[in-house]
């Protein structure tokens, strides 16, 4: 079976790929929304080409995600550096405005004429911060939603509701003011006990979370968090991005490196004021 070139395109929403054999022409071009289901149709979809190396875009930026995720599973990676793919696409093209079958197929181009390029390799210490970043994160999330709804159900039961900053003390002490004696009443206030359980668990689980963090960012030796704000979290955050502290000098044999592409994570919409959970503000 002829050895191919897997160029990708990496994006938020979606990755675009092209596979080209040695002689450069292209054999397929897809793109795949980036989810765990399109994943795995485009990994199934070059199962055809066992003999293939997959040339990642950013690979320790915006593809980050994207190439470990490859390496994870078995896959070969190569970094090709933004600067590389904007000239041949620059050259193809005349010009070198972006768009995805495009930037594909340049990233495949530079992947497979361009000899050096840096093979991606597992970096476990990075993946483990992002992991603890995204379940951090989740947690947060599901703690707010708890909240948020708890907050709705003290407007029942009492006149005006819970105050600002609500937690899971406050609402206990809310509480045991409260004996309804209608069924719906009842109700209310058994939902509103399940609802402050469900938050002092989500309270226990962060912080737990967050002690890992801790211990994971100080054995991945970042000097980010000597800068004025940053705590273990935030730097936590960026490490499993960007996969290496900002500052650090690259690799020796990476012939680029992609300015990092910190994510951004909107907060949970509400019309309530929620307290932060432990240990956000960091």
């Amino acid at each position: 079976m002829t050895a191919v070139v897997i160029g990708v395109d990496p994006a938020k929403r979606s990755n675009t790929i092209e596979v080209m054999d040695s002689r450069e022409t292209v054999l397929v071009t897809a793109r795949f929304d980036n989810t765990n289901t399109d994943y795995r149709k485009m990994r199934t979809l070059v199962k055809g080409w066992p003999d293939r190396v997959w040339a990642v875009e950013g690979a320790t930026g915006v593809g980050l995600h994207l190439a470990q995720r490859l390496i994870s599973d078995g896959e070969r990676v190569v970094d090709v550096p933004s600067k590389l793919s904007t000239r041949v696409r620059a050259i193809d093209s005349g010009h070198g405005r972006k768009n995805d079958p495009t930037d594909a197929h340049a990233v495949a181009v530079v992947g497979l004429r361009t000899k050096g390029l840096r093979e991606v390799v597992a970096d476990d210490q990075m993946v483990a911060l992002r992991l603890l970043s995204e379940r951090r994160r989740d947690l947060v999330r599901s703690r707010t939603q708890a909240v948020n709804r708890l907050h709705q159900v003290l407007m029942e039961l009492i006149p005006a509701g819970a105050q600002r900053h609500l937690t899971a003390t406050k609402a206990k002490e809310l509480v045991v003011t409260v004996r309804p004696r209608d069924v719906a009443g009842k109700a209310r206030r058994q939902l509103a006990v399940d609802l402050i359980d469900d938050v002092s668990v989500f309270d226990r689980k962060i912080k737990t979370v967050d002690t890992r963090i801790q211990e994971a960012v100080a054995a991945s030796g970042t000097h980010l968090t000597d800068i004025v704000g940053v705590g273990p979290v935030t730097a936590a955050t960026i490490l499993g991005e960007v996969g290496t502290s900002p500052g650090s000098p690259p690799p020796t044999s990476s012939p680029a490196t992609p300015e990092p592409h910190p994510s951004r994570h909107p907060a949970a919409k509400s019309s309530a004021i929620v307290s932060p959970a432990p240990g956000t503000a960091d």
